[in-house]
């Protein structure tokens, strides 16, 4: 027998749904994916998620979602879809050998860390290089860090290093941070961190691990080795819409596209919410006002 609604994804957006869609009768079944919870996994402090005044760990904040989610009868699997068919009715979900049908789906499958692409990264990745501060940031204390990007996350990763690194320093390509005034100013502003400008990193040296990046600034093309003990890559996110292509509307940069104001996609019954369609907000509070909008949206569409 077919799913009312099947939810693929467990991050905010996608947890929220499930809530909503549960409290709604519809008996959600939720496949979250082996990285379970999303990117706030891979966050430890969260300070701006309304009614925590004292912040929560990432992890904590996830696990009590889906507590929630699993509180009012959502069943969940960790594992991955594989693939899908949104050609026929009931939709199909493949997960491996097993297929699964449902009456409506919401995806809120998110966006995963963008990489350099240079020589040295794939090969010291999780020898010195690393995409996720809050993971990593541990085993570097007192080591002198390289951080690329300029966006918020940047900020907030470099800010985050500085309590065990004995220096960080933010390579940048362009000449000012595209980051909100407040995160570049704490950044401008502490003694631990310094920034290159107008520079891109062409490759990360080492053997068995990170001893050093090659360097290029862009307006010169001067080219300088510099030694670090470790790289940190905070450069945008991709989302997670490969099983998708071909079977909804997607933008040239992968993100699923909805109606205004709705979660619709160019699949009727097919709802999506959070990261995965939406690349300006990108914050776990609007995550998940999308993902409660999906569930209402998929219960008045169920009739």
């Amino acid at each position: 027998m077919a799913e009312k609604v099947l939810i693929i994804g467990s991050g905010p957006a996608g947890l929220t749904a499930a809530i909503y869609a549960a409290r709604g009768g519809l008996n959600p079944f939720m496949v979250e994916g082996m990285e379970r919870g999303g990117q706030l996994m891979i966050t430890t402090d969260v300070e701006n998620y309304p009614g925590f005044p004292d912040g929560i760990m990432g992890p904590d904040l996830m696990e009590q979602m889906r507590k929630q989610a699993e509180r009012f009868g959502t069943r969940i699997i960790s594992s991955d879809v594989t693939d899908v068919d949104f050609s026929v009715k009931p939709f199909k979900v493949f997960v491996g050998r097993d297929v699964y049908t449902a009456e409506s789906i919401i995806i809120s499958t998110g966006a995963s860390a963008r990489w350099l692409g240079v020589e040295g990264e794939e090969r010291l990745r999780g020898f010195g290089v690393s995409a996720c501060a809050t993971c990593d940031g541990f085993f570097f204390k007192e080591k002198d860090l390289v951080m690329v990007g300029g966006g918020d996350s940047a900020m907030e990763e470099a800010l985050f290093l500085t309590k065990f690194a004995s220096k960080v320093t933010i390579v940048h390509r362009r000449d000012a941070f595209r980051a909100s005034t407040i995160m570049a100013n704490r950044v401008l502003k502490h003694p631990k961190i310094d920034v290159i400008w107008n520079t891109v990193i062409e490759e990360i040296l080492g053997d068995r691990l990170v001893s050093g990046v090659r360097m290029r600034n862009v307006m010169t093309d001067e080219v300088t080795d510099r030694s670090t003990d470790g790289v940190f890559v905070a450069i945008g996110h991709t989302p997670n819409t490969r099983v998708f292509e071909g079977q909804l509307d997607l933008d040239d940069a992968g993100y699923i596209l909805t109606e205004p104001g709705a979660s619709l996609t160019s699949v009727e019954g097919v709802f999506a919410a959070g990261d995965v369609t939406d690349k300006i907000y990108r914050q776990a509070v609007t995550a998940a006002g999308m993902g409660c909008q999906a569930a209402l949206d998929a219960e008045r569409w169920l009739g």
